[in-house]
């Protein structure tokens, strides 16, 4: 049995869940996320928790019973706390900058370049170096946060670039002479 999918899914108070065929409705304080349930998968509501289970050990199975409570943790977690990823500028001129809900960044183009947040998204600069990443879905926060950063990915010779914050770059040396 999956180690994953054997936990249930604990509900706080102030977090309704909604069971209604092959779909979960997690609505909290931050907003409202609707999972799909896999073929082979059960959710059953049982006082204050999501319990997730399959119906066979066929491998298929096994993987949406994990899949599917990980989802299940993640809506959760996301309309009571949310998520936020945090980018770094790095390099000499190389910034971002608030414009209504868009983003814009100066990193060494001959133009600015402009993101447009998704729905559900929100941005935050407290410095220009700073690129915050807000919302409720882990995945869409993540998917943001990799388009930005593949505006100008970091380099390995001088580290210029928008990188993650917990994001190591391994550096090469320059070439010898």
């Amino acid at each position: 049995m999956s180690r994953i999918g054997r936990e249930p899914v604990v509900v706080p108070g102030g977090v309704n869940t909604d069971v209604s065929g092959r779909a979960v409705k997690v609505t909290g304080p931050k907003g409202e996320l609707t999972v799909p349930v896999g073929r082979g998968v059960e959710v059953k509501q049982d006082d204050g928790s999501l319990v997730v289970e399959r119906a066979s050990d066929a491998p298929e199975h096994r993987a949406m019973h994990g899949l599917t409570r990980s989802l299940l943790q993640n809506a959760v977690t996301g309309v009571t706390d949310g998520f936020t990823k945090t980018l770094n500028i790095a390099g000499v001129g190389y910034r971002a900058a608030l414009q209504g809900r868009d983003i814009n960044l100066q990193v060494g183009y001959s133009h600015p370049v402009s993101i447009t947040p998704r729905e559900g998204i929100d941005f935050e600069v407290p410095q220009p170096t700073v690129i915050i990443v807000r919302g409720i879905d882990k995945q869409r926060v993540g998917q943001t946060a990799a388009e930005i950063r593949k505006v100008r990915p970091p380099e390995p010779y001088k580290g210029k670039g928008i990188r993650y914050s917990d994001e190591t770059i391994r550096r090469k040396v320059g070439k010898a002479g």
